[in-house]
């Protein structure tokens, strides 16, 4: 059983790719939870979404060579997903195009410092749950944004950066997409733990994906 999560993802990658292959696992146990609420961010579905992070963790797997130290290897991980992601939509033939941004870049947030500062505390499931089926229902440049910033704690420049937008739009995205949450939040506060990849999953996952990387 592999239990080296205290290394950093470069010493990881070294060793991998000097033969360590089953130090593979903590590179897919670390990142389930980014990459599934990426999936989920999608309104792909709990089994599309595994499929999903599977196709990615085995394209990360075939080029952690190519991976360069000068990026975070989150966010390149991150990439693979949201390029799998967009392509499987683009597969599907998805009909629900969005719209370009028409916004003002002077939106008032609607959430003040006092819920920003409680945002870690909330735990309640039924507001988890109203709010995974607003993000739901809201375009998906916002909710992409709403994910990378305030679920995966991406900052500015990383969510522009992925997105291929700039950093004002960032921040005029996730402002629109707290005022659309928020007629199903009214005066709660918003929840981390969103899309939560849960333990009973992230297991037998982790051993799927393991067994087809031995085989690579």
């Amino acid at each position: 059983m592999v239990v080296d999560d205290h290394l950093t993802e470069v010493e990881i990658i070294e060793r991998i790719l000097n033969g360590d292959k089953p130090l593979y696992e903590v590179i897919v146990k670390r990142f389930n939870p980014y990459l599934y609420r990426i999936g989920r961010s999608y309104n792909y579905n709990h089994e599309d979404t595994e499929d999903l992070m599977q196709d990615t963790y085995i394209d990360a797997f075939k080029n952690l060579s190519h991976f360069e130290n000068r990026s975070n290897f989150k966010t390149w991980i991150v990439r693979i997903m949201l390029n799998n992601c967009f392509r499987k939509k683009e597969k599907l033939s998805f009909k629900n195009e969005l719209s370009k941004d028409s916004i003002s870049e002077n939106v008032t947030p609607v959430f003040g410092e006092a819920a920003e500062d409680a945002i870690s505390k909330l735990q309640n499931n039924q507001i988890k749950d109203a709010i995974e089926a607003a993000l739901a229902n809201i375009p998906e440049d916002y909710r992409l944004v709403f994910s990378l910033r305030q679920i995966n704690e991406f900052s500015v420049k990383e969510t522009a950066d992925m997105l291929s937008i700039t950093e004002s739009n960032v921040k005029v995205r996730l402002n629109r997409a707290k005022s659309m949450l928020k007629s199903y939040l009214e005066k709660q506060n918003l929840v981390p733990e969103l899309y939560d990849f849960h333990l009973r999953y992230c297991n037998p996952f982790t051993e799927k994906v393991m067994y087809l990387i031995q085989n690579l």
